[in-house]
């Protein structure tokens, strides 16, 4: 066997008995391969996102302070999300190569220490939810918006170890290519959040109504329902990873190894958080409509960039796989079609965006000033999706080579160098409007910076990645 990307044949295991030669990941054609991995995930996504549109929904049937209150909690749900899946980026990006270089030995390790550090992880957040009050106050001085906020955030602040353990089971999953099994959890999480939010929130079947507080519970209900699924779906089914904390430490040089990848992630969905919030005290000074309307956009552009978010998840695995295990041929075929796909989803995004803003803003309960800001919002933020598409889907390549600095550049460029100094120069001019052309101008920057990285990874990574005879599909 040839040496592998960091890596040597001393540290290669054998391969145990009763595991195939070869995974899929490895030697299925990779449009085939492309599509039975992601779609299973695209589909996951989209569900995803539909419940968190029906949650804000339902939210909205209480009042727009309620829905403006979910807005201003968004980034920490944001920042819990980028933790959670920037930790695990980091390590099933790092199983997938060892896989592919068959060190299953250090597969597992990997394993039991990605679990580790997203529980970890957890902590901080859990002691989020104690100062969700302040938090909420200097955002806002309206009382019921404050009240609505603090009991929605600590909520779900403190129960967020739901998240953390789902995600990382799922990316387990993911390392190795069974992402059919995570379309099961995804979606039953979802359908349990579905079916509880109008329980919850109003009272039905002889439930307490709980208001805001209904929202966020099966929000919490149906991670902790998807978490223990899809434990069991990798006890049962996940050959390829045997999870165990039997005589288990922290091992530094694994940590660091995984964070060297993970890192960049977490920044730089972290730096979305940051932006969200930014962007939410800009449009505070215009009226908290305008804060609730950005909730909405970043609601509704979820079910549009998710099932993108989904085929990323797809590439990175098999991306990471043909990379480690020194199959050039396809991991440009990954990236060819990878670049097509999303920008061809992106594109009937931003068409329906365009088309039909008014009712979209109607599943919200929009009043008139809202459909009013709304409508040109949706239509100027839509201009940005194929732009988006092309960006997301060179990242996936950058996780795979481990190379997610370059994401990490292009997001703080895009977001915190373009966007945020944009949105408050044009809101110096007073018409609220052109704020929201601070988004396209950001993502042309972004997409140029993904080009120009692109460039960088081809010649000094893929360009050395040997060629080598592709074997038959069994």
């Amino acid at each position: 066997m040839k040496n592998t990307p960091n890596q040597s044949e001393a540290t290669i295991e054998k391969q145990p008995a009763g595991v195939p030669k070869e995974n899929r990941l490895g030697v299925e054609p990779v449009h085939s391969l492309l599509i039975r991995t992601s779609i299973p995930l695209m589909i996951s996504m989209l569900v995803q996102s539909l419940y968190n549109i029906v949650d804000s929904i339902f939210v909205a049937q209480i009042n727009e302070d309620a829905l403006t209150a979910v807005s201003f909690c968004f980034p920490v749900q944001q920042l819990v999300i980028s933790f959670a899946i920037g930790t695990a980026v980091g390590f099933s990006a790092l199983m997938s190569r060892y896989l592919g270089a068959k060190d299953f030995k250090r597969v597992n390790k990997i394993a039991a220490h990605g679990l580790f550090l997203e529980w970890v992880t957890y902590i901080p957040f859990l002691l989020v939810g104690f100062f969700a009050r302040p938090f909420m106050e200097i955002q806002s001085d309206n009382p019921r918006i404050i009240e609505y906020g603090t009991t929605y955030l600590s909520i779900v602040c403190f129960l967020s170890i739901m998240v953390f353990t789902q995600i990382s089971l799922e990316r387990f999953m993911q390392s190795t290519g069974k992402t059919l099994f995570i379309f099961f959890t995804q979606t039953l999480g979802a359908v349990i959040n579905i079916i509880m939010d109008p329980i919850l929130i109003f009272g039905w079947f002889g439930f307490p109504e709980m208001g805001v507080a209904g929202a966020a519970v099966a929000t919490v209900f149906g991670q902790f329902v998807a978490a223990v699924l899809a434990l069991y779906l990798n006890v049962a089914k996940n050959k390829e990873i045997h999870l165990s904390f039997r005589g288990f430490r922290p091992e530094g040089h694994i940590i660091k190894e995984i964070y060297q990848i993970a890192a960049p992630s977490i920044v730089m969905q972290s730096i979305g958080s940051v932006m969200t919030f930014a962007f939410n005290q800009i449009l505070a000074a215009f009226t908290s409509t305008a804060v609730a309307a950005l909730g909405i956009y970043f609601k509704l552009q979820s079910f549009v960039f998710m099932p993108v978010f989904g085929m990323n998840n797809g590439i990175v695995p098999i991306a990471a796989y043909n990379y480690g295990a020194g199959k050039r041929k396809r991991l440009e075929r990954v990236m060819s079609l990878g670049v097509r796909y999303g920008v061809a989803c992106m594109v009937v995004g931003m068409l329906i965006f365009m088309a039909v803003p008014d009712l979209l803003l109607s599943f919200f309960n929009a009043s008139e000033e809202l459909h009013e800001i709304g409508r040109t919002m949706l239509r100027i933020a839509a201009i940005i999706f194929p732009m988006a598409g092309y960006s997301i889907m060179r990242g996936s390549v950058f996780q795979a080579v481990g190379r997610s600095n370059y994401s990490l550049y292009t997001s703080v460029i895009r977001q915190i160098g373009v966007l945020l100094p944009a949105a408050w120069l044009l809101a110096q001019t007073g018409i609220l409007d052109l704020v929201w052309w601070a988004l396209p101008i950001a993502e042309i920057i972004g997409m140029l910076c993904s080009v120009h990285f692109t460039k960088i990874v081809r010649r000094d990574i893929i360009s050395k990645v040997p060629y080598e005879p592709e074997p038959l599909a069994p």
